[in-house]
């Protein structure tokens, strides 16, 4: 989900800019091949429980320091497979709203 916030960690032995936390595989293979196709060096890695156990979520960062998802998607700076630019209901995977601009998408 998006978030304003600028956060950089290790991920996979790489620092990052975290993109998202707590994704399931299909939210992770979703930005992983978006990011991707945007040029991005993505990373993503299991969390671990507080105990070290992996979880069933996943951490993904890509490796430019000063990738900021939320200012990169309102710039209009990132493009889907087909050449649109890419709004935050495709971005939050809301379905049937990908072709509808920012200020009118219903939750």
């Amino acid at each position: 989900m998006l978030k304003g916030k600028h956060n950089v960690a290790e991920v996979e032995g790489i620092r990052c800019t975290i993109v998202e936390t707590g994704a399931n595989e299909g939210r992770m293979t979703f930005l992983r091949d978006l990011l991707s196709h945007n040029g991005y060096t993505v990373k993503a890695e299991k969390e671990k429980a507080k105990d070290g156990k992996p979880m069933e979520t996943f951490v993904v960062g890509v490796t430019d320091l000063v990738f900021n998802p939320v200012i990169r998607l309102y710039q209009k700076k990132l493009f889907r497979k087909e050449g649109l630019v890419v709004n935050p209901a495709y971005w939050n995977q809301w379905p049937g709203q990908w072709d509808i601009p920012y200020y009118e998408v219903q939750r």
